[in-house]
Formats: C-alpha cells, sequence, structure tokens
C-alpha cells in the first residue's frame, strides 16, 4: 500500500487516495468550513487527524480509506459528516490475497552505507555494549536489579570510570518462570526470550540469576537454547550461593570480572547489512498511516536496498490488512506461515473470550482511528514496499536478510522484546499520541506524526515527521532522514530514551498460558 498526500499545504485536508470515501482534517475544523478541494461543506467539529465524509454513503455500505474497506457505515452519512466510532464500525469481508503478486526484485546499493559497528570476536556486530544481568524467575528479580544498581552512573559513577566504552549494567527482570507447565508453550517461549537476549550481540557479557526451585531451572534454559557458561556467560542462583546478600556480592564480584574485557572494543565501519531494525507504532492517531509509518517505511526500503533487515510485527494491529503483506511473500510458504499465525490468534483470542476487532485503544480513538481494520492499514505502512521473506514466532532468531514478519502481540514492550530477542539492534518507534519508551540493550529512535506532538514531548522523541502533514516535507524526504539518524543511531549517537534512563523495565516477556 502507497500512501501518497494529495491536497497541496494550503489545504484544510489530506486526502490519501482517488477512491477514497474520507479525507482526513489536518486541523480542528469548525462547522460550516467550506472545503474547497473536495466540494463540501464540514457539519459539525472535526477533530484534526480525524475523517470527514466526502461523498453520501448508505448505512450498510462499505467506507473506504487507502482504498482499502475500513468498516461499515452503521447509519447513512451526508458529505461533510465526521466518519468515526457514532456511524462506522468493524465488518468482516473476504480479502483478495494475490499471494506474491507485489514481489519485486531488490535494488541494492552497492557499495552499501556504513555505519561505525562494534565487531564481536564471531563477526557479529553490535549497535551498543552493555553487560546484561538477566533472570530465570521473578524471585531472583530484586537481586538482579540490586547487582546492576551498584554499577549505575548517574549514582556511582565511580564503578564505570574506567570502563568509557561500556554502555552501562542493566537488569532485565521478568514477572514469569515459575507456576506454569513445565514442558508447555509458555516456558517455551520464556526461554527461547531469554535465550535471545542471551545472545544478542549488544551484550557484551551477560550474567543469568535464579532461585534455585523454579520451574525455570537454569539448566534447563541453557540446554534450549544451547548456551553455555563461558568468559561471556555466568550464571548462578540464591539458594545455592546462601541468600540475598551474598548472591549481590557475587554477582557484583563476577561483574568487576568483566569489564575490563567488555571496555576492550572499537567502533569500525561497517556496512549497513548489520543492520535489523524492529518496527513499532504506539499511541497512533488519525495521521500514522498518512506521515511517520509510510516514512519509516519509506527508510526501511533504503535500509533493504542497503543490504539490511527490518521486523515488522503486532499481529492484532495487522489484522484485515494481511492480504497486503501476502502479495509481498516471496513464496506461498511464507504466505501461509503468515495466516497461520493469524488463525492462531483468533483462536487464541475466542478462547480467552475476546475478539480481534477489540482494537483500537481509548487514546487511537481520541486520535482519529476509528476500527482495527483502519489502524492495520497504517500499521502495516512502517515496512515498507520491499518483498516479505519471512515470517518466524515469537523471539525466533531473524535468519533473512530484508523484510521479516514476527509474530506477537500489539502490547509494544511485549512486541519489541520479542524483535531484540530475534536480533534487532535497533528499534523505531511511531507515536501520535505520545510515547516515553526505550528498549535495552538496543536503542529505541521515536518518531512523531505530527508537529504539534513534537513540541510538546521533545524530550522523548527523536525525529518529527509532521512536515509532510503540514505539507512542507514529503515522504521520500522525511524516510531518507531517518535512514540517516539509523546509521547515526547504530554508530553509537543517543537517543532521547537512552539519556532518560529508558529499557530495562521495558522489558516483558510474553505470558501465553495459565498462571497455575
Amino acid at each position: 500500500m502507497n500512501t501518497t498526500v494529495a491536497a497541496g499545504a494550503g489545504s484544510a485536508v489530506i486526502r490519501i487516495h482517488p477512491a477514497d470515501d474520507v479525507v482526513i482534517a489536518r486541523r480542528q475544523l469548525l462547522g460550516g468550513t467550506h472545503v474547497e478541494s473536495e466540494g463540501i461543506t464540514v457539519s459539525g467539529l472535526i477533530p484534526p487527524g480525524h475523517k470527514i465524509a466526502v461523498r453520501a454513503i448508505a448505512a450498510g455500505a462499505p467506507v473506504r480509506r487507502y482504498n482499502q474497506i475500513i468498516g461499515t457505515a452503521t447509519q447513512d452519512i451526508a458529505p461533510g459528516q465526521h466518519v468515526h466510532t457514532h456511524n462506522l464500525a468493524f465488518s468482516s469481508f473476504e480479502r483478495a490475497h494475490e499471494v506474491g503478486s507485489g514481489v519485486s526484485p531488490t535494488q541494492y546499493v552497492d557499495p552499501p552505507a556504513t555505519f561505525m559497528g562494534i565487531v564481536r570476536d564471531d563477526g557479529r556486530v553490535a549497535t551498543r555494549n552493555y553487560i546484561g544481568v538477566l533472570t530465570s524467575v521473578n524471585c531472583s528479580a530484586t537481586a538482579a536489579r540490586a547487582i546492576a544498581d551498584r554499577f549505575r552512573r548517574d549514582i556511582h559513577p565511580e564503578m564505570l570510570a574506567d570502563y568509557p566504552h561500556v554502555d552501562g549494567v542493566v537488569a532485565l527482570t521478568h514477572g514469569a518462570g515459575c507456576a506454569t507447565d513445565s514442558e508447555g508453550e509458555d516456558l517455551l517461549v520464556l526461554r527461547r526470550t531469554l535465550g535471545g537476549y542471551a545472545r544478542h550481540a549488544n551484550f557484551a557479557a551477560v550474567l543469568v540469576v535464579g532461585l534455585g526451585c523454579e520451574t525455570n531451572q537454569i539448566q534447563g534454559l541453557m540446554a534450549q537454547e544451547g548456551l553455555a557458561e563461558g568468559a561471556r556467560l555466568q550464571a548462578f542462583s540464591i539458594q545455592d550461593t546462601g541468600g540475598t546478600a551474598k548472591t549481590v556480592a557475587r554477582g557484583v564480584e563476577i561483574i568487576h570480572g568483566l569489564l575490563k574485557q567488555a571496555n576492550r572494543v572499537t567502533r569500525v565501519p561497517v556496512p549497513a547489512s548489520h543492520i535489523t531494525v524492529g518496527l513499532q507504532c504506539g499511541g497512533s492517531d488519525g495521521y500514522s498511516g498518512i506521515s511517520a509509518n509510510p516514512a519509516l517505511g519509506a527508510a526501511v526500503d533504503r535500509l533493504v536496498r542497503h543490504g539490511g533487515s527490518a521486523v515488522l510485527s503486532e499481529t492484532p494491529e495487522i489484522y484485515g490488512g494481511e492480504h497486503l503483506l501476502t502479495r509481498r511473500a516471496v513464496s506461498p510458504e511464507v504466505a501461509e506461515k503468515l495466516l497461520k499465525r493469524i488463525r492462531w490468534w483468533e483462536a487464541y483470542t475466542a478462547r480467552n473470550h475476546m475478539s480481534m476487532d477489540n482494537n483500537p485503544s481509548a487514546g487511537n480513538k481520541a486520535g482519529g482511528l476509528t476500527t482495527i481494520l483502519e489502524k492495520s492499514l497504517g500499521a502495516i505502512a512502517k515496512s515498507g514496499t520491499t518483498n516479505l521473506v519471512d515470517v518466524v514466532e515469537f523471539a525466533e532468531r531473524v535468519k533473512e536478510k530484508g523484510l521479516t514478519y514476527m509474530d506477537t502481540p500489539g502490547y509494544d514492550p511485549v512486541s519489541a522484546t520479542g524483535q531484540v530477542a530475534g536480533g534487532a539492534n535497533l528499534i523505531c518507534f511511531t507515536t501520535g499520541r505520545g510515547s516515553a519508551y526505550g528498549c535495552a540493550p538496543s536503542p529505541s529512535l521515536k518518531l512523531s506524526t505530527n508537529t504539534a506532538l513534537w513540541l510538546k514531548q521533545q524530550d522523548d522523541i527523536d525525529i518529527d515527521c509532521g512536515g509532510i502533514i503540514d505539507g512542507g516535507d514529503t515522504i521520500d524526504t522525511v524516510g531518507e532522514r531517518i535512514f540517516r539518524l539509523m546509521l547515526a543511531t547504530a554508530s553509537g549517537q543517543k537517543t532521547k530514551s537512552e539519556i532518560h534512563g529508558y529499557g530495562q523495565n521495558e522489558f516483558v516477556p510474553w505470558q501465553l498460558g495459565a498462571v497455575m
């Protein structure tokens, strides 16, 4: 789906596609406002980012935005009227998948762009250089945090004073690891997530701390994930060590021993093919699918042409737009893997007495999004136009270059946790309502959909895409800006969330099953 802003900068509205039944308000519009470009007069107050009907729509008729169906009119709608939750609802319909019809050869750039990366001994490339403290279970979270806190630069600056090339020591704790099926999917996914973090290139070394009696035994984690203790991975439990105080002391001692080696890194020029970016959107609004998301998609297209990789996720938030992705699937097998995950989600929500159309959120609706179909179509724009080369499950390793789809929930911390476990060494996060999010050990860039948000929340936003809405920028020029910021961030430039210290609390593995 290509997004084109058709109206000029002086217009009060944005038309995305000639066949659309609605246009989007650039600013708040009062009743009686005449929209010359559409030949309509506004009826009632229209908030910024919200939809206005451009033609009469009968009750029961489909409503189109992006030249795609976003729902069904629940009552007759006249030209100029506000189109939102009071007169538009989710509707199910058959979608034409046309598998592979949108596949095209990738035009690679030679030579590719470069960034200043950290090359590990095994050839993997990092964008950051952390030491991580992971936990097997919630019961060891306090001890793990105490260990990492001893190395906080804002509290104990002397602890890392001799190690300027170490970005920090972070504890990534969670609320799971016990009271679950010892042979079930929930434990398998938790271990896969922890294993992905333990192997992540952005960690110079990792310490795993357990309690001792939990379901998620450290040796079981190691066996499932093919991990082994050594110079960059150490593990022990509170019960074996003799209590919390001794555990913290031992953990601090181990990290002291890891710091010297971790500090022996130098950033060198490496190809952009070593970047894997996880794509996120949160706090979306009516502008998301017009500005920040397609601009990020343009940056993804550039990254793929330079040999890099991107990971699109959040299955409940591509629901209803999956046909746009299967058209880009490089094979019927890849398309079927995606559709299989859609069917899994339909069954998952049904058995939990939910439905796939329970989105958008209250904030999304306030920003102008009405149905999950509308939200999904805008969210998919983050992936650009490149081919879909693979589909993986939550926290599975991303193996292919290009665009991979990872099955995750729509809840951003959980989704990004899966992407990082899969190997993402950078996150790009678009927002229209505002977000304060970070992700360790991978830096997270936040992109605002509108300039009003940028002006209000510059503390948390790294780049403003609102010029696309205002008419002063194009999707392509902002996409180039985002791509250049990706390279700079991968080279070590700090993001707003890193400056604020975000990243530890945002580690949230997906809990799928019953807590016993």
